[in-house]
């Protein structure tokens, strides 16, 4: 398969900080990246770098075909963003907003027009189409955002963590929408914290940190990595956690973890249901009161709790701008050359 995303040796530093060390990226054409990492990893400037926003110190980038460090506005011809935060004018309605991005792209008066019209069916968001965006919730203002993303209808998309902060629903409306654009084609490099966005919608998964790619493969490749199934029990007195720890390390296959904080033994199996079963008779032996029991297989959880030492903590990462800098967000940037930011 082409590959539409190509980058090679990217390096990005801020002093005495490397925000990216050696980064390689490659992404198919009409398939999903997935690049997961925790917050500092490097995740958003990769993203700047890759769409034009911030020039690497070292590396290499193409992207639809085009070098991107050496022809800039060809590239924003090829590409739609939707960043950390949603770039949207709250003076102007949902309809203006859109309708301005297409004038910016040179979409014509009457194209952006029936654009706005288009995307603000596409996302639900019609009826609000009138009204200033300030009026928005937050995650109104996110679909707002990631229209604005598709009014030139771009070869390849990028999307920075564009779930964070959005109830249960208006994710799953997300999720609908993205799907729908990888069945028409489109080529997606999407970064995000949620473990199950990444199983959801990536055929290919990098975890990155400090810079660098510590991780790759499809999400079972990378759950293969962590091991097998896992019993996982919680206790009803702590007093017990000693001996329930004893009881399941007879049927472990790797090391038991166990959490003081909520009562919680996990331990890796390779007998499934029928260590299982042997780990339940063993705690009823030992007069073991269990409050939850659960077997199950490794999530992308368990991958980047393994992989990074620390669980995924959804939130804005703050080296896109430099140390303690903001991510600027670009919506859009037409054949001029122009970008929307805030």
């Amino acid at each position: 398969m082409t590959e539409v995303i190509v980058a090679t040796g990217l390096v990005k530093r801020y002093g005495d900080v490397t925000a990216l060390d050696g980064l390689d990226l490659a992404v198919p054409e009409g398939s999903v990246l997935g690049l997961l990492g925790p917050n500092g990893a490097g995740k958003t400037t990769a993203v700047r770098i890759l769409t034009t926003l911030l020039r690497p110190d070292a590396g290499t980038v193409e992207v639809a075909g085009v070098d991107v460090l050496a022809h800039p506005h060809r590239a924003r011809e090829r590409i739609g963003l939707s960043g950390q935060y949603a770039a949207v004018d709250e003076h102007l309605t949902g309809y203006e907003n859109l309708e301005m991005i297409g004038r910016l792209y040179r979409l014509g008066y009457k194209r952006s027009r029936v654009r706005a019209r288009e995307l603000l069916e596409r996302f639900d968001l019609a009826e609000a189409g009138n009204r200033p965006t300030k009026t928005y919730s937050g995650g109104m203002r996110r679909r707002l955002d990631l229209a604005g993303a598709l009014v030139a209808e771009p070869d390849v998309l990028f999307l920075d963590e564009p779930t964070t902060g959005l109830d249960p629903s208006s994710r799953t409306t997300m999720w609908t929408v993205i799907r729908d654009l990888l069945r028409q084609g489109t080529t997606l490099l999407l970064t995000t914290q949620y473990m199950e966005e990444a199983d959801q919608l990536a055929d290919d998964i990098i975890v990155i940190d400090h810079g660098q790619a510590i991780a790759h493969g499809t999400a079972d490749q990378l759950k293969s990595q962590v091991g097998g199934e896992r019993i996982e029990v919680v206790v009803a007195d702590p007093a017990d956690l000693l001996a329930a720890e004893r009881v399941v390390a007879e049927v472990a296959v790797g090391e038991v973890h166990v959490d003081e904080g909520t009562n919680a033994i996990a331990v890796p199996v390779g007998g499934g249901p029928r260590d299982l079963m042997v780990a339940l008779r063993g705690l009823d032996v030992a007069g073991v009161e269990l409050l939850d029991v659960a077997l199950r297989r490794p999530t992308l959880d368990d991958v980047f709790l393994s992989l990074t030492g620390h669980v995924a903590q959804p939130g804005r990462e703050r080296l896109a701008g430099g140390p303690g800098g903001e991510a600027a967000t670009t919506v859009a940037g037409g054949p001029s050359g122009q970008e929307v930011a805030s």
